[in-house]
């Protein structure tokens, strides 16, 4: 069984994390619709509470990812765990806006570190040729959070309150983060159920006790580029994740239950994208040995592909319900091939600091966050028209096409450079 493996129980682990992070950060789109007419709440200050996790995320990213580099992903994800979980259960308990935003802020500051700390523990314990996988693998678990978060919180607020659907969620959190601290090793060598068979897979440890000195400038000129393409992605991401089960219920006048399943839909097909994604890249890399198809050419591809798929939302009046839930599918679909390779390109470029690199990299889509849902709210209370928020982010997919041919993930940073070679990469980076 795939299973038996340390190596796989831990990539199951942090699947069940991704799976968990997501639905604590999206219960609040489905749960809006009743928080919202409770509290009296605008379509811009929901959008406010939206956006509000983003703020502490986007500063975390950089100083999550450092602490996961310094104290190991062990301890680190395990204190995150914590904090999401306890936010996550005050904003069931919150009776306003302002402690709405508050539970919201918490959140963020909990979950900022999760994904660069998750990249360390992966750059430790996947073989670098299964990078890819493990990252589409553990997104696409995420997007099953997405995909299962409008039904479940549907269910848990029929049977209990929008409050309760909160509290239960909170619970599991809590659960996950005690399993984590007891089963993880930061060292893959250290876990009593890794077998020599998996150890001699695996690059050379480089743990938090080296004190290894920081590039910082370095990697921030080389991260840039890449940060600014993961921003165009993420600002699709968050539009779809904040506003599409509020925008089959009101666009097209349905039912909660019913507008929950069309939502669910569009984010399944973001599961499939994500795992996609991840196999391809992987392939792409083994076959040709160059990392710049591997990572900017499937890119740029996907992006060009989301573009097209939200075309028609702009081209075709009056638009079904069918055809609008097929165009934001594929939409939803392509942009998450990206994931694999784009979570890749951290590990690429610099695999010692690949906490810190990519939580360079996930400011982007953090930055993002913070204004997409804000401005798709704006754009539906000035305009009522719930069409022109996905319009605009085809704009940010041809700017996202551009910037990716500046990003150069097959040139290591020169102190590691050495190392890669040792590992027998030098060929492919």
């Amino acid at each position: 069984m795939m299973f038996r493996r340390a190596t796989m129980r831990v990539l199951l682990l942090l699947c069940v994390m991704y799976f968990i992070t997501y639905v604590d950060r999206v219960n609040v789109s489905t749960a809006a619709s009743a928080f919202g007419a409770e509290l009296h709440l605008t379509h811009t200050q929901i959008g406010l509470v939206f956006s509000a996790f983003a703020y502490p995320y986007l500063v975390f990213q950089i100083i999550g990812g450092w602490l996961g580099d310094r104290i190991g992903p062990r301890r680190t994800l395990a204190l995150c765990g914590v904090i999401w979980a306890g936010a996550t259960v005050l904003t069931g308990l919150a009776g306003g806006f302002a402690s709405l935003i508050f539970a919201r802020l918490l959140l963020g500051l909990g979950e900022g570190a999760t994904f660069p700390t998750a990249t360390r523990a992966m750059s430790n314990w996947m073989p670098p040729e299964q990078r890819g996988f493990a990252q589409g693998i553990t997104h696409a678990a995420s997007r099953i959070g997405n995909a299962v978060a409008p039904p479940l919180i549907v269910w848990l607020m029929v049977a209990t309150s929008w409050r309760g659907a909160f509290f239960v969620t909170g619970i599991f959190s809590f659960l996950w983060a005690i399993i984590w601290i007891w089963y993880f090793r930061d060292n893959p060598r250290d876990h009593p159920a890794i077998t020599d068979s998996e150890c001699a897979k695996l690059a050379n440890y480089s743990g938090s006790k080296e004190r290894a000195k920081t590039p910082w400038r370095q990697l921030c000129t080389r991260m840039a580029p890449v940060t600014a393409v993961y921003f165009c992605y993420g600002w699709v991401l968050w539009l779809f994740l904040g506003w599409i089960p509020q925008y089959f219920l009101h666009n097209y006048n349905m039912q909660l239950s019913k507008s929950a399943l069309f939502a669910s839909g569009v984010f399944f097909a973001g599961v499939l994208g994500d795992w996609l994604g991840g196999a391809i890249t992987d392939t792409i890399l083994k076959k040709t040995g160059n990392v710049r198809k591997a990572r900017n050419v499937m890119i740029a591809v996907c992006m060009f592909l989301t573009l097209l798929s939200l075309a028609p939302i702009m081209l075709v009046s009056n638009m079904s319900v069918t055809l609008a839930a097929l165009c934001l599918s594929a939409g939803f679909f392509f942009n998450e091939m990206t994931i694999g390779p784009m979570w890749s390109v951290p590990m690429d470029i610099a695999p010692r600091h690949s906490g810190i690199a990519s939580g360079l990299m996930n400011t982007g889509s953090a930055f993002a966050a913070i204004v997409s849902p804000v401005v798709g709210g704006w754009l539906i209370d000035r305009t009522g028209n719930w069409n022109l928020p996905f319009i605009v982010s085809m704009a940010l997919m041809a700017l996202g096409i551009v910037l990716t041919f500046v990003m150069k993930p097959e040139r290591t940073l020169e102190p590691e450079r050495s190392e890669v070679e040792e590992r027998g990469l030098g060929k492919l980076v």
